[in-house]
């Protein structure tokens, strides 16, 4: 009989899976279609260019950006195009609407699909039994490509469908269950089709101000965000797009693992970066020490920096003499002193440079005592000295334009150093600084926000007026056009390097960005909060976190830090409860962790459970045998990822150990060639080496973590961090002891 009822119910599915099939056969014949108008639009835009006046530039611009973004759209959704379905009450709508990633109509210009951010696709998330919203009847296709692969249907309201009498089968476990038993790998994915109530809430939360979103592991808290950001861009396209949203993340190894989840979900027009890439032109993957890390992050260094900023250049002159018409004019310490003094107490140092001869003439005007100076007069002596190279080249030495990493230079001097952070940073302090500068001739991440504080301190070099510049500049087309402007964004997207739109480059002086999302914002440091606040000035924000999670010392600091950051703007918390991630055995034993060495930790609900309990090996004796052991029985019982979760100190010592494992497993090397080779050692292209602080945010199906005891230990949050790791698992978890 249970044979019998099997087989009815794989025809029902696979007749369902047939109906749905039809119909998404003929969404993609619209896609197709629209992708055809778009590049004819293109086509027709780059032509108008063509017609020799301005006007036709505009009018390309205008066409092929609007072609540009249409084609980007409909290139990212072609992966899971329509996945969900809402069957009504017939009495609200008799028709059937389809729910995907982008808005489609037909011909005739009736509704295909609706956008899953349209106020029309919201009862997709929001209905529940409890509370139907008139649906009758939830569905989510799977699919592969553009073939429906199977149907996960919730019957809401069984009352409407008897009273109807409608004929709605009812296939499938239910969608969710069936995302979540899915194999990770390295990035991760939407969870358009399967956002929860809860989730939906904060994703569809007002614009103004800041939505902070918080939770345990596993409740989701990153990838809502991310529909959030999609849905800011959808709802005020033209506010979001020009001004640019940010997207935050704590490493490299993150933003990688999240970077396909917007242009899935329609949107490209999002910068993503990681903390040591906020500032333009940085990018730096590297990590101080705990220690070093907690003085740079400290919020006294932004005093120390300021101090910094406003001295005097190192090696620079401290006197000018000159001889004019009877009077020897002197610039000596002193009044070199109060001029610079006076100069800084105006603006940026480097804002102040068409300033500084005249205030040092300033002063040498007033030095003229003989009457034949005094006869020629002020305006003569100008002259004079302005074409006196010695004069022009003191200036110069005197006060350069300085950049912020040449300042930063100066720091690694103990004797400067010691000068600015007087009363700010102890002797220790300092020597830690100047140790870690001295060893390294890169940037760590946390110099990135020191970089900035410096460049806001220094300023911009002030632009050359159009007097000054020259007419023959390179930047120029004959006629004065500006080369930069006449590259519009339309015309980037369409240039064969393919690369994702990024922001334009911005001045310090500008608000570059009309969103900023963070996410792990609990790590940020007083001094990152400083960097990306600026970013964000008139921005609306969405901040992710969880503080049971922080690798920060000092709470109290950096609220303080991220409070002035988002400058009295009005707070809306959400806050999620249910671990969609971890199985109940593996969130079981993270808890009881935290419970054990006193985290305040946000504990969630585990929906899911396998069954199969963590596995903890004490007494291990030979480390390295222990660790190939437990990835290769890992690596045998999962589909997905896995990560060896190490001790910084370790980190080299567990690549050497796993670089040649397994021995077989050589076919794999084609495909890390895309990825850091110091993460992916094995010969397994699902085996990552990560240290605790890298695995912030991610999740994979296995994880073996080497000698939990040694993460713990590596700083004053090590307690923190591991918690971090032991929930990263959503399978199988082993820990070697």
């Amino acid at each position: 009989m249970d044979r019998e009822q099997d087989a009815v119910t794989e025809d029902l599915a696979a007749a369902e899976i047939a109906r749905e099939q039809e119909y998404v056969d003929g969404v993609y014949v619209q896609l197709a279609a629209s992708s055809e108008a778009a590049q004819r639009l293109a086509r027709e835009g780059h032509d108008r260019g063509r017609l020799g006046h301005e006007g036709g530039l505009v009018e390309r611009d205008a066409m092929v950006f609007q072609a540009a973004r249409r084609i980007a759209q409909l290139d990212a959704a072609h992966e899971g195009l329509v996945f969900g379905r809402l069957d009504l009450s017939p009495d609200v709508d008799p028709e059937p609407r389809y729910v995907g990633r982008i808005g489609l109509r037909n011909a005739e210009r009736d509704s295909l699909l609706i956008d899953w951010r349209a106020p029309a696709a919201a009862v997709f998330y929001q209905a529940t039994a409890a509370t139907p919203h008139d649906v009758v009847r939830r569905r989510v296709l799977r699919c592969t490509g553009a073939t429906v692969v199977g149907v996960e249907d919730e019957l809401l309201d069984a009352e409407a469908l008897e009273v109807h009498d409608l004929d709605l089968p009812i296939v499938g476990e239910g969608a969710l269950m069936a995302q979540l038993s899915r194999a990770r790998d390295r990035t991760m994915h939407s969870i358009v089709a399967t956002i929860q109530a809860e989730q939906d809430q904060a994703i569809r939360a007002p614009a103004k101000g800041v939505v902070a979103i918080s939770g345990g592991p596993g409740v989701g808290k990153t990838v809502v965000a991310l529909h959030r950001a999609a849905y800011l861009l959808y709802t005020d396209r033209r506010r979001y797009e020009t001004g640019g949203v940010l997207v935050v993340g704590p490493s490299g190894v993150f933003m990688r693992y999240i970077e396909r989840v917007l242009p899935s979900l329609g949107e490209t027009a999002v910068a993503l970066r990681s903390l040591g890439e906020v500032v333009d032109g940085v990018r730096t993957t590297r990590q101080d020490e705990p220690a070093v890390a907690e003085v740079k992050g400290s919020a006294r260094m932004a005093e120390v920096l300021r101090r910094a900023a406003r001295q005097q250049a190192p090696g620079s002159p401290t006197d000018f003499r000159v001889f004019w018409y009877d009077d020897v004019l002197t610039l000596d310490r002193g009044s070199l002193g109060r001029v610079r003094r006076n100069l800084m107490s105006q603006g940026r140092r480097n804002r102040q440079l068409p300033r500084v001869p005249q205030a040092l003439l300033d002063v040498m005007w007033r030095q003229v005592r003989s009457e034949r100076g005094r006869e020629r007069g002020k305006e003569k002596m100008v002259d004079d000295l302005l074409d006196d190279t010695r004069f022009l080249q003191f200036v110069a030495d005197w006060w350069p334009p300085l950049e912020a990493r040449e300042v930063l230079g100066w720091l690694r001097e103990p004797d400067f150093l010691g000068r600015v952070a007087e009363g700010l940073l102890t002797p220790e302090e300092q020597r830690l600084l100047v140790k870690s500068w001295s060893g390294a001739p890169d940037l760590s991440i946390q110099d990135v926000p020191l970089l900035d504080e410096l460049r806001y301190a220094v300023g911009d070099v002030p632009q050359r007026t159009d007097d000054e510049a020259s007419l023959d500049d390179t930047g120029l087309l004959e006629g004065g056009h500006d080369v930069a402007e006449l590259m519009t964004a339309a015309d980037r997207e369409f240039a064969p390097s393919g690369r994702a739109w990024q922001p334009p480059t911005h001045r310090i002086e500008d608000d570059p960005y009309a969103h900023v999302l963070v996410d792990e914002a609990q790590d940020l440091t007083p001094m990152q909060w400083r960097m990306v606040g600026r970013r964000g000035r008139t921005a609306t924000w969405t901040i992710v976190g969880d503080p049971a999670q922080s690798s920060w010392p000092v709470p109290a600091e950096s609220a303080q830090a991220r409070a002035e950051a988002l400058e009295g703007k009005p707070v809306h918390e959400f806050h999620l409860s249910t671990n969609y991630r971890n199985s109940s055995e593996i969130y079981a034993f993270a808890a009881d962790y935290a419970r054990r060495v006193g985290l305040d930790a946000d504990l969630p609900t585990a929906v899911r459970s396998t069954g199969v309990e963590p596995v903890v090996r004490e007494g291990v004796t030979d480390l390295e045998a222990a660790t190939r052991e437990a990835v290769g029985e890992i690596v045998e019982q999962v589909a997905g990822t896995v990560a060896v979760v190490v001790p910084a100190a370790r980190r080299s010592e567990v690549n050497a150990w796993l670089a040649s494992w397994p021995e077989h497993a050589e076919h794999a090397s084609g495909a890390r060639a895309a990825v850091d080779s110091s993460v992916t050692p094995s010969g397994d292209d699902r085996v990552v080496v990560l240290t605790g602080l890298d695995t912030k945010g991610l999740e994979f199906d296995g994880i073996v973590v080497v000698r939990p005891q040694e993460i713990e230990d590596e700083s004053q949050t090590g307690r923190a961090t591991l918690y971090v790791v032991l929930t990263r698992a959503t399978q199988l978890l082993t820990t070697l002891s």
